[in-house]
């Protein structure tokens, strides 16, 4: 096991990282950036560094800092959480090549994962099948033109290094692709520093299920089940749930085989999530993307399996083996979770820095509360804006949600404006509680829910 650990994240996913280590015995260093030199995470470690300015390419997306304070701290091990630098393969090197183990995955699996246009040839060379699209990055509007003709619209384009909805655009017709094309690519350029694109077949009404596998690195990998992350907003998540209220048995055999066939081929191990879009007319599911590195909503599989998964990450990393197969698997119940963002959903969700004057989120029984926030801390505006995580778990759908509303009604966060109304109001939809929901689910709502 691991003597010392680098945190090379803030908010809440440091503080979960933090309590991780406190109960595997694993001593504990904050990096932080001056925003931060007051926030929880840098509180509870047992060490801390401070890395630089609020802004993010000035500290926590700083590699030569990171790997020299976890240098200087002599730590041995450094996790990156997930965003900033947890799926860069040049950090992953640079922790290597400094000595220091990065937990997460081999870097070539970052590498390789992280271009969309070759993650896509390497899943459809692995059995793993694949929407209809480009073969691999596309050199001109003209050229995605042709392919979008050949394969019929709607298309949708992406950004080969891309993520969080960036560098995307829908194609519904020959002569939005041009100026669409332009778009994508500069946002893509501005965000990842590469225009590169590709374009698939576009789903009109898919559901976006992703499948949670764990791998060591003794070739042993299994699947943990689904997650459905289908209530998002301009491409980015905002409710997931587990399992998903579109899942039977079999499907989530053949796509948890699927997923597990995927990992083995690319030499996978530690965590990492293998993303579909579930076509519920046809019943069939193509790849989308691997994330490889812990993801934002791993507490619902946590909820439903009974198991720590960033605890499992580690024991990883420090090179033990899985201790169960899949047989030794088991789902329990339902779990929930919504995203506390600091936004004002009636204004576009519009981003609510500021002064948290109070902030009190509820417990109770099934509830788990994962967030960084006191009252008298700022949310700044350099950083991401969720807020915090609100995770409930039932025996059945139903009990989760009844939970869930139970929370949010109980929730008070003061001094910001908060998605805490938005939740409320959806996890009291009907079709929401029907289960009758898809990735266009609130794009599609007549009245904004609120």
């Amino acid at each position: 096991m691991f003597r010392k650990i680098l945190i090379a994240n803030r908010g809440e996913i440091a503080l979960r990282i933090i309590r991780a280590c406190r109960e595997l015995g694993v001593t504990t260093v904050a990096v932080y950036s001056e925003a931060d030199a007051e926030s929880l995470h840098v509180r509870l470690a047992d060490e801390s560094v401070c890395i630089g300015p609020p802004k993010s390419r000035d500290s926590y997306l700083n590699i030569p800092r990171v790997v020299s304070s976890a240098q200087i701290t002599n730590a041995d091990g450094i996790h990156p959480g997930y965003g900033f630098l947890a799926e860069n393969a040049q950090f992953a090197e640079a922790c290597e090549a400094s000595g220091i183990t990065f937990i997460g995955p081999p870097v070539q699996a970052i590498r390789s994962m992280g271009d969309k246009a070759v993650a896509r040839a390497m899943m459809r060379d692995a059995g793993v099948p694949i929407l209809p699209g480009s073969q691999g990055v596309l050199e001109s509007p003209e050229e995605a033109a042709a392919v979008a003709e050949t394969i019929g619209y709607p298309i949708i384009l992406k950004a080969k290094d891309g993520g969080g909805g960036k560098g995307m655009r829908v194609v519904l017709s020959p002569d939005e692709i041009e100026r669409l094309y332009t778009t994508a690519q500069t946002e893509a350029q501005a965000a990842f520093g590469s225009g590169a694109m590709y374009l698939e077949k576009y789903l009109e009404r898919p559901r976006h299920i992703e499948i949670q596998v764990v791998g060591d690195r003794s070739g042993n990998v299994v699947h943990l089940g689904e997650r459905d992350c289908s209530i998002q907003r301009r491409h980015q998540k905002l409710v997931e749930e587990a399992p998903s209220p579109a899942m039977t048995p079999k499907l989530r055999q053949d796509m948890g085989t699927t997923a597990v066939q995927g990992a083995q081929r690319i030499g996978y191990y530690s965590l990492g999530t293998i993303e579909f879009l579930f076509d519920e007319a046809s019943g069939g599911f193509y790849f989308m993307e691997m994330n490889t590195r812990l993801q934002v909503e791993h507490p619902v599989t946590e909820m439903i399996t009974g198991l720590d998964l960033v605890k499992l990450q580690i024991r990883i990393a420090a090179g033990e083996s899985l201790p169960f197969d899949q047989s030794g698997v088991e789902f329990r119940g339902h779990a929930i979770e919504c995203r506390i963002n600091a936004e004002n959903p009636e204004q576009g969700f519009r981003p609510s820095p500021g002064l948290v004057t109070q902030f009190h989120l509820s417990g109770g029984p099934g509830t788990r509360i994962d967030s960084h926030l006191i009252a008298g801390a700022t949310v700044s505006p350099h950083y991401d804006s969720m807020v915090a995580k609100l995770i409930t778990h039932g025996a059945d759908r139903e009990e989760a949600l009844a939970r869930m509303r139970r929370a949010l009604f109980e929730a008070r966060i003061e001094g910001i404006d908060t998605t805490v109304g938005f939740h409320l109001a959806l996890m009291s939809h009907p079709d929401f509680r029907a289960g009758r929901y898809d990735t266009g689910f609130l794009e599609r709502l007549a009245t904004p829910v609120t």
